[in-house]
């Protein structure tokens, strides 16, 4: 399966809806540090995604020039 942004968007609003639900300290931070690591893994995919747009977009103007 290959993830997408959403699937990781999703994922670290999951884990912070359930650190806000969370008795224990030690279960916040899980799922706080969970969050962390989800919305990290969503920010780097978010900028692949721009950054591979951003190629194909000038390539196709370099072509298009051409």
């Amino acid at each position: 399966m290959a993830a997408n942004s959403e699937f990781y968007l999703a994922r670290a609003a999951q884990s912070a809806k359930e650190a806000s639900e969370a008795i224990l300290d030690n279960v916040r931070d899980r799922c706080l540090r969970s969050e962390k690591a989800w919305q990290a893994m969503a920010d780097q995919l978010l900028c692949s995604e721009a950054s591979r747009k951003k190629q194909a977009d000038e390539k196709a103007t370099l072509q298009a020039l051409a």
